[in-house]
């Protein structure tokens, strides 16, 4: 091959590359909606943890709670809690809001699901 085809194949690689770059990052970005709250960043799934521990705090519903937390993550109930009850402590949240989260956490940890079986 010579050196004329391959700068004409490396000029023609990087012109789509920028016009693939442009077409995706400017023109056309991808848009995220109706996604599950596991994607959340850890500040989001601490707030959606705090807004399921306000909830917690009003109708002590654990079972409603547990299905909320399940949704972040594989993880056990009160370890999702625990996570987001350290961000809470070095990030500043209010002793009302820390409140709410050991409480919900002390739930979790005690937590036993209900059994629905019918026979």
């Amino acid at each position: 091959m010579s050196s004329s085809k391959i700068i004409t194949v490396v000029i023609a690689l990087a012109i789509g590359i920028a016009f693939g770059l442009v077409y995706g990052w400017v023109i056309e970005p991808v848009e995220y909606t109706d996604v599950t709250p596991d994607v959340l960043r850890a500040d989001y799934r601490a707030d959606y943890v705090l807004m399921t521990a306000e909830a917690y705090q009003t109708d002590f519903d654990a079972d409603a709670a547990a299905r909320r937390i399940a949704q972040l993550g594989s993880q056990p109930p009160a370890e999702i809690v625990s996570s987001a009850l350290t961000y809470a402590n070095l990030n500043g949240f209010t002793q009302d809001e820390i409140h709410a989260l050991q409480t919900l956490l002390t739930a979790m940890q005690t937590y036993q699901p209900e059994d629905n079986l019918n026979p």
